[in-house]
């Protein structure tokens, strides 16, 4: 646990003197998304390719830096979460039976005995969570989407069920923990699609989120891309965000009501 501890704190060190030098880590999330805690845009980087939509960038959340008691399981969390971040979208309209898709890919550093989470919710303009899309939960081996011991999905997960594509992951967005991993667990998923039609007609957003579990070690994260309602793009980015750009939110009204609803 100890050595565990002083690898990470060693990794965070190294990862925060790359961002004071100037070290660009992503560019920002488009233009009306909030977040809370560490969130950004990228293009390929690492393990983690541009998503199979062609677009030049995709969105992400990590753990890395992420703020106490945020990125919990909207529906209930499992006890012991310790830090983590969330990323919302722009509030949309939908009439029933239109189709809400995107494509999500989990990558962990962490290891099954400190098995953190990542998960996607629908919520009403007024922040109440409405259903719970995807799971994913860091496990030894085998299937990690759906997340072990987190509650069923409501959307249909293509592939249905996803192992871990082993080895610590190289992915930026991971900061000191990048290229690093603490045990059996550790690695990425790969792209997935995401498909949930919405059966009630109103306004609504998604949201997403991750947490760390046990302890603020060993970081893991999420990228997201593709959201579309009806086939239209749900907040497209409007302009070039200026490169190099470490989002440490949570000051905005949405982000405050996201974090109230999961504490």
């Amino acid at each position: 646990m100890k050595l565990k501890f002083f690898v990470a704190a060693l990794g965070l060190a190294i990862g925060l003197l790359g961002c004071l030098a100037g070290n660009a880590l992503a560019d920002g999330i488009p233009s009306g998304w909030t977040c809370s805690g560490t969130c950004g845009s990228s293009g390929a980087d690492g393990v983690v390719p541009l998503s199979p939509i062609g677009s030049a960038s995709y969105q992400w959340v990590s753990t890395n830096a992420g703020i106490k008691g945020v990125g919990v399981l909207p529906t209930g969390g499992l006890g012991h979460e310790t830090n983590g971040s969330t990323l919302a979208t722009p509030i949309f309209s939908a009439t029933a039976g239109t189709s809400l898709n995107f494509y999500f890919n989990y990558v962990t550093s962490d290891g099954s005995t400190f098995a953190d989470y990542a998960w996607a919710e629908l919520f009403d303009s007024s922040n109440n969570p409405v259903a719970l899309l995807f799971t994913a939960r860091t496990v030894p081996s085998g299937s990690i989407v759906p997340g072990n011991g987190l509650p069923a999905p409501l959307a249909t997960l293509t592939p249905s069920s996803v192992p871990i594509i082993g080895a610590g992951p190289s992915w930026s967005p991971l900061g000191g923990s990048s290229g690093t991993c603490f045990a059996a667990g550790c690695g990425y998923t790969g792209w997935i699609n995401s498909n949930y039609v919405i059966p009630t007609a109103g306004n609504y957003y998604l949201g997403v989120g991750v947490a760390n579990w046990i302890d603020t070690a060993f970081q893991t994260g999420l990228a997201l891309d593709g959201v579309t309602v009806g086939g239209v793009p749900v907040g497209p980015p409007t302009g070039t965000p200026e490169p190099g750009t470490l989002l440490l939110l949570g000051a905005s009204i949405p982000a405050l009501l996201l974090l109230k609803r999961m504490a």
